[in-house]
């Protein structure tokens, strides 16, 4: 049910509340906080209320849209109460404050507060630059804020960082929540080896990616580099060196990501991108400070720039495969082109057959001709150096048969000399007896 107040006071919309809460029953009574949603009025205020109406069946609130209109038109209050089917689980007032109460949101949010509830303030879209100072936000315990949706996201994270305050979030931090778990999952199996560097991969503009490297650089203590996605949604891959190899996880469809490992089989897991309502659920969850949030918007610092285009190790692998292949398949079928085109020619009997036909025969020829020709003159060339050799170390062996002739010859000389001496001896000794 859907009632309309227009030109109306917060009071008369209190009052109505209380009617609508008397017919239906104490439905006030289930309600665990209020939800306070600051945007512009059009359009983005019917999102922002679906989003918040899925929500509401996780955790029963009342929904307080503020829509912000016209600054320049007359002071007016125009209020609209939804209950039941077109509220979820909550109920739902939108306030569409023109003229200089565009500016007072919260005087006319506090009129319509649950009682000892929590408050928690959310800006779908453009947030102020310290959240916690903002008027709504003095009121909330807690502070969702969404980067993505903002005219420049890495700007506006960066401005969370300056301004973080206990209390505050965003939606770029929710999410992460998957992958985070699934590189915390991976590990955790073995080898048990520690991380020497790490390089995510996303759009140019996404939080969420410089989120993710700054919680891996916060924790785990390595360097992180940020690289720009060619392709893909959002986050698209990270990489966790280590010694043994690499732990890849990989999203290029923004649906399905491929887990892969050393030691373990390629894992295909479910990463779809999740939704705005999905992430203020699990924002919902929470009131007290989110330490790690925190941590890991401080450590945004530590996160330096990847050159060039990001792409994962495995990716790079591939397209150099694949280009090698390419290079090998362009030099074969160029040098088969060659024969092929000379007897094409020859066979379809196309003019100047004949000159192409020799002119294919000839460069078919050239290569193992000229193959031949290299391989007789290194063998010539090796039989001239064998010869060569063997023809200086020919007169050795004639030398040697040379001087043993000679000695024999000498030492037969030396004998005769001897027995002739003897012989003359022996004559004198005879004749001197005599």
């Amino acid at each position: 049910m859907i009632i309309d107040l227009p030109s109306t006071t917060t009071s008369q919309v209190n009052t109505r509340l209380v009617e609508l809460r008397e017919q239906g029953g104490a439905v006030a009574l289930g309600r665990v906080l209020t939800l306070v949603i600051v945007t512009d009025d059009g359009s983005k205020v019917d999102a922002a209320v679906e989003a918040a109406n899925s929500a509401s069946r996780e955790h029963p609130c009342r929904v307080i849209a503020v829509a912000r209109g016209a600054r320049k038109a007359a002071a007016r209050l125009d209020a609209q109460i939804r209950v039941g089917g077109d509220a979820g689980a909550s109920e739902v007032v939108v306030l569409r404050l023109y003229g200089p109460l565009a500016d007072q949101g919260a005087s006319c949010v506090i009129p319509l507060l649950l009682p000892d509830a929590p408050v928690v303030a959310w800006w779908p879209d453009e947030a102020p630059a310290v959240p916690a100072t903002d008027p709504i936000g003095q009121l909330a315990h807690r502070r969702i804020t969404d980067a993505a949706a903002e005219r420049n996201p890495i700007r506006a994270l960066e401005q969370r960082r300056k301004s973080y305050t206990d209390g505050d979030t965003d939606l770029a931090w929710a999410r992460l929540t998957t992958w985070r778990a699934l590189l915390a999952t991976a590990l955790d199996l073995p080898p048990y080896e520690k991380v020497t560097g790490a390089v995510v991969t996303g759009e140019s503009d996404s939080p969420s990616t410089s989120l993710l490297a700054a919680w891996l650089a916060a924790y785990l203590r390595i360097p992180v580099k940020r690289a720009k996605a060619t392709s893909g949604e959002g986050i698209v891959s990270v990489v966790l060196e280590r010694r043994s190899g690499n732990v890849e996880l990989v999203r290029p469809d923004g649906r399905t990501g491929t887990l892969t490992q050393p030691g373990q089989p390629d894992r295909r897991v479910a990463l779809q991108r999740r939704s705005t309502e999905d992430c203020l659920i699990e924002e919902l969850r929470r009131l007290d400070p989110d330490e790690v949030y925190e941590t890991s918007l401080k450590a945004l610092g530590k996160v330096t720039a990847a050159r060039g285009a990001g792409r994962t190790a495995t990716a790079r692998a591939g397209v150099k495969a694949a280009a090698g292949g390419r290079k090998t398949t362009t030099r074969r079928t160029a040098g088969r082109g060659r024969a092929a085109t000379a007897a094409d020619a020859g066979a379809e009997g196309k003019p100047g057959t004949e000159a192409d036909t020799v002119a294919g025969a000839e460069q078919s020829a050239s290569a193992p001709a000229s193959a031949a020709a290299k391989t007789t003159a290194r063998r010539t060339s090796v039989r001239a150096k064998v010869a060569g050799t063997a023809g200086k170390r020919t007169p050795k062996p004639a030398k040697r048969a040379a001087s043993a002739k000679t000695a024999a010859a000498k030492t037969g000389a030396a004998k005769a000399t001897t027995s002739t001496r003897a012989s003359r001896s022996g004559k004198a000794s005879k004749a001197s007896e005599s």
